[in-house]
């Protein structure tokens, strides 16, 4: 019995040991063009800690928290509840100081994402969710989607870049509604980002904004399992006038494409 005893309080210390002494609430504010989340801290102990809080009999039943030093901390993002317990958390810098957390809530995978970073020895956290009024958001609220390991799409609004943690706002085609489309594939240089529509391809460069919507046959379109191949045949990147990147239709269709211009 002793035994039995000893081992339960074992092991909820050791579940326990990494939560934090004190909890403390910071509310949470839009992300801005010029938010820093590379910075580096001045002491190996000015960093961020993830900590698992439950462990599920499948990973997404996971839950984790985050800790600045001994403190645990609460995200504050009303009409949201705060939240201190999230489904997913990863860094986004090397250096441990930008964690992107999306909250655990009734809302599974849709549930609202932050960024929660230190920045010259302040705890601040931004949102990462625009309101949205389209007619298929349930359809295209997908949260996370990692497009390659460095590369993170989040509602099809932002665009994590983490090798210089950098976060890009996707402009929209309305900025009533999130893009009402599937992520397709990007530029050779990851800044534009191309989505099937229902008619169209919808281009956005991250980098600086601009935009371009493609039209496509219905009979493109309808062949779902020969559209990347019909795709990288007969359309091409070409630049704009102001150097950016989109698809646009081949005028020779004899022209010799280099498959790797195409990232999907």
């Amino acid at each position: 019995m002793k035994i039995t005893l000893y081992a339960l309080l074992l092991s909820v210390v050791l579940f326990g040991c990494g939560v934090g002494n004190s909890e403390k609430t910071y509310k949470a504010r839009p992300v801005a063009a010029n938010d820093d989340f590379n910075v580096f801290p001045k002491s190996k102990k000015n960093v961020l800690t993830i900590v698992k809080t439950d462990s599920g009999a499948l990973a997404y039943a996971d839950r984790f928290a985050i800790n600045y030093k001994d403190t645990t901390i609460t995200i504050d993002d009303a009409p949201n509840a705060a939240s201190k317990k999230f489904l997913s958390a990863s860094f986004i810098n090397t250096q441990k100081t930008a964690v992107l957390v999306q909250v655990a809530n009734e809302s599974g995978k849709k549930a609202p994402f932050y960024i929660i970073y230190l920045n010259d020895g302040n705890t601040e956290v931004v949102s990462l969710n625009k309101p949205s009024k389209g007619a298929e958001d349930k359809k295209y609220t997908n949260g996370l989607e990692e497009l390659t390991r460095t590369s993170l799409l989040i509602n099809n609004d932002y665009f994590i870049n983490t090798v210089n943690s950098k976060v890009y706002p996707v402009k929209r085609q309305n900025d009533a509604e999130r893009i009402q489309g599937k992520f397709f594939m990007y530029s050779s240089d990851k800044t534009t980002l191309v989505f099937l529509t229902k008619d169209a391809l919808y281009q956005a460069n991250v980098a600086n904004g601009e935009t371009f919507t493609l039209p496509l046959p219905a009979s493109l379109i309808g062949e779902p399992e020969t559209l990347v191949g019909n795709i990288q045949r007969d359309y091409t990147w070409v630049p704009s006038a102001n150097g950016t990147p989109f698809l646009k239709k081949n005028a020779d269709d004899n022209r010799i494409v280099d498959i790797k211009e195409f990232k999907h």
